[in-house]
């Protein structure tokens, strides 16, 4: 079945600028949507009704576009937006793939929050050159029509490295998070730069943000471990901490040596963790109502800026 992403391609035009000609819209010349019309005519395209109806009104309804569901940071996270959106009157659809990208220019929702790094930058852009409305959390774009709202990584990473001011050991073993990653690059470049400032050497390993990988490094870093001689390990996030924690746990290293385990995200279970684990913390609920109020102002003509969410980290 033909779609206007096969329209796009055969008339070499963008996705959204077969929408606006497929929905009549004045944003495109007279020309174009002819031209583009008789394309999907020669393609016997059948047009979805259901969104050409959406097109035509605000939904009231808002798209979260996220790289996973896993772990209860995306829980609380939603929690937040959902219930700033109840609050203005909008329902929200939390959707990931290429396929849920085309909601936007279709007109099956009003505008989105994006926290999901397969998201290419160029087809954000695009869709806002259009005049959409978007809302980033995991990346710096310069856009009329798109803010960030994004963590204060740096912040929260230079008071955990201060932490370690006093520790007695030489170098410190980094999980690092997934190559591409905003908050990974933000993390991981602060981090370094104040371990260095402390007159400290660091080792790096490497993670995806999940507890699997974090288990993986562990594992890896046990072969650098001396024993009796203590281990601080910097997790760029709690899941990772947390997967370092379990892969200790099953051995005797925690009984033969001290290992401080440091985390970002502050997540309810690693509060429970015995040892403790230390770890940044910022209210995933505050960032999630600070997005979906920065797009709410952003669809209806409001002054809206981008915004930085305070992290501060936690000692146990």
């Amino acid at each position: 079945m033909t779609g206007i992403k096969e329209i796009a391609k055969r008339a070499n035009v963008s996705i959204s600028t077969v929408s606006y000609a497929l929905n009549n819209s004045p944003r495109v010349s007279e020309k174009t949507k002819q031209r583009i019309l008789t394309i999907a005519k020669e393609m016997n395209y059948i047009p979805n009704r259901a969104g050409q109806n959406l097109r035509r009104k605000q939904t009231e309804i808002i798209g979260v576009h996220l790289s996973s569901y896993s772990g209860s940071f995306y829980g609380e996270l939603l929690d937040g937006i959902q219930h700033m959106a109840k609050e203005l009157g909008f329902d929200i659809i939390a959707c990931s793939g290429e396929k849920s990208r085309l909601f936007l220019p279709q007109g099956m929702i009003d505008g989105i929050i994006v926290l999901d790094q397969f998201y290419p930058d160029e087809q954000l852009l695009e869709y806002a050159e259009s005049g959409h409305e978007i809302v980033v959390l995991d990346r710096q774009l310069e856009h009329d029509h798109i803010r960030n709202v994004l963590l204060d990584n740096k912040e929260g990473i230079k008071q955990a490295v201060q932490s370690l001011a006093a520790s007695p050991v030489e170098t410190i073993d980094i999980i690092n998070g997934p190559q591409g990653n905003f908050d990974s690059y933000e993390r991981l470049e602060t981090a370094t730069q104040e371990i260095s400032k402390l007159g400290k050497k660091f080792r790096i390993y490497k993670g995806w943000f999940t507890e699997e990988s974090g288990y993986v490094a562990a594992r890896e870093i046990a072969r650098e471990v001396q024993p009796g001689s203590p281990v601080e390990i910097l997790a760029l996030n709690d899941e990772m901490g947390i997967g370092a924690y379990n892969y200790f746990k099953k051995t005797d290293y925690f009984k033969q040596t001290q290992i401080n385990i440091t985390g970002f995200d502050d997540l309810m279970v690693s509060r429970y963790l015995d040892p403790r684990m230390n770890s940044v913390s910022y209210s995933k609920r505050e960032w999630g109502a600070v997005s979906m109020n920065t797009l709410y102002k952003m669809l209806n003509g409001q002054e809206s800026k981008d915004s930085l969410i305070s992290t501060k980290f936690l000692y146990r």
